[in-house]
């Protein structure tokens, strides 16, 4: 009975440090730029797999440049006259809470139309993403990226590695 009970806090203490070990933040548009004009969004998002619990920041000079979150008609057509919210610090962090898609532009006039727009997928664990379309001003000229796993999916990797082997010696 008593081993029953610490196999089974085991896995409870492990579900929650896997959980917590899994978030991840990507900078947008890094490590070629930030929130800026000449940035191939559509190529950026389709080499990541964000996950419900991962962060995304969008840096970039306020004076310059805000964010918008809208719908995907609004994304569509480049319109922030209908914003689900408006963030302007330069410094902006964003919580990918849930599955689904979400749809960012720059308010700033032409910004969106020259390229500066990002569809971000969140998707479950169990199952890969479907990769964004590209988007921006060299969306069909720009080499597809390198699918090797990012730095986020290896400590995912790590994290749940790690983790088997301490229950396996545990259990031991």
């Amino acid at each position: 009975m008593a081993a029953a009970m610490r196999i089974t806090l085991l896995v409870v203490a492990a579900m929650a440090v896997l959980s917590t070990a899994s978030a991840a933040t990507y900078d947008v548009g890094a490590p070629a730029g930030a929130w800026d004009l000449g940035i191939n969004y559509g190529s950026w998002a389709s080499s990541k797999k964000f996950l419900p619990g991962d962060s995304i920041v969008f840096k970039y000079s306020s004076q310059a440049h805000d964010v918008v979150e809208v719908s995907k008609a609004d994304y569509d057509s480049c319109s922030a006259a209908s914003p689900i919210t408006t963030l302007k610090t330069g410094n902006d962090v964003v919580a990918l809470s849930a599955t689904g898609t979400r749809y960012f532009i720059c308010g700033f006039a032409g910004h969106c139309a020259a390229g500066m727009k990002v569809t971000i997928d969140v998707g479950s664990g169990s199952s890969p993403s479907s990769p964004a379309p590209a988007s921006g001003p060299s969306a069909g000229n720009s080499p597809q990226p390198s699918q090797t796993p990012s730095a986020a999916t290896s400590v995912r990797v790590t994290a749940g590695l790690g983790l088997v082997v301490l229950l396996a010696g545990l259990l031991a």
